[in-house]
């Protein structure tokens, strides 16, 4: 295995976390807790 395999396997592992994150981020199951979260600011103590 040379270097161009390592970069090449590198660079798909990050892809396919990115993709993971994308997938989380976007999901129906989140989206309650997102809502949340982006009304925290707003919140009166």
């Amino acid at each position: 295995m040379d270097i161009n395999d390592m970069r090449s396997v590198v660079t798909l592992v990050s892809f396919l976390t990115f993709v993971g994150i994308i997938a989380w981020a976007w999901s129906k199951r989140n989206k309650s807790d997102f809502d949340e979260a982006a009304r925290l600011p707003f919140k009166d103590e």
